[in-house]
């Protein structure tokens, strides 16, 4: 009877080990999948770029963006994002302009995106080289670049034909000399600060490179 009631007892004590046993050994409920939903790039609109445009730079720009201002840049054709990085630039202080950071101040990103995006569609226009005495030493610079002082060729970031590279480095093809000649000058001065790379190129220049290669640019296409 004793010997009974002993294993009552074992068993009474045996049963919730077995218990816990059993339900760390019994799988977890898998868990339900929790589904990302991918971020969808906005796209630009250009119907709202084009009113944007022509409200807010056609003036400088004219209306297809082939400026006829020679100290005005031409934006025709021109990289997107190198535009829209400009604009923001602009509004930021980050690249000095009295003018333009008073327009830029009145963009939104999505107004940026729409204007760049509109004007980038726009085919440029083709320059023309005028410094026929220098049209050499431009044509020696950006393609070779300066040896001695250790100056890049600028085709290599801006391509032979100064088509660039999108989304990193400008068009710079048949933009106006005058334009392009002020602002090596202005990242040479230390007046334009946005871009270390063209600071450091432009230190090593003199007024006479800059004018030639800012007009061969021009020509080129």
């Amino acid at each position: 009877m004793k010997l009974l009631a002993s294993l009552l007892f074992a068993a009474s004590l045996a049963a919730p080990a077995f218990s816990t046993l059993a339900q760390e050994a019994k799988p977890a409920a898998p868990q339900a999948e929790v589904k990302v939903e991918p971020v969808k790039a906005v796209k630009p609109d250009l119907v709202k770029g084009e009113a944007s445009y022509a409200a807010v730079c056609a003036a400088c720009h004219a209306a297809d963006g082939n400026s006829g201002i020679p100290v005005n840049p031409k934006l025709a054709q021109q990289h997107p994002e190198y535009l829209v990085k400009q604009l923001q630039e602009f509004k930021s202080g980050k690249r000095a302009n009295a003018i333009m950071s008073g327009f830029a101040g009145t963009l939104s990103d999505a107004d940026m995106k729409n204007i760049a995006y509109w004007v980038s569609s726009k085919n440029a226009k083709p320059g023309f080289a005028k410094e026929k005495e220098l049209v050499t030493l431009g044509e020696r610079i950006y393609r070779g670049g300066i040896a001695d002082r250790q100056v890049a060729a600028c085709a290599g970031c801006h391509s032979p034909n100064g088509a660039g590279i999108p989304a990193q480095y400008p068009r710079l093809g048949g933009q106006h000399a005058d334009y392009t000649a002020a602002q090596l000058t202005s990242f040479r001065d230390g007046v334009r600060k946005n871009s270390l790379q063209m600071t450091q190129v432009a230190a090593k220049m003199n007024d006479r490179e800059i004018k030639a290669v800012s007009d061969y640019i021009a020509g080129l296409r």
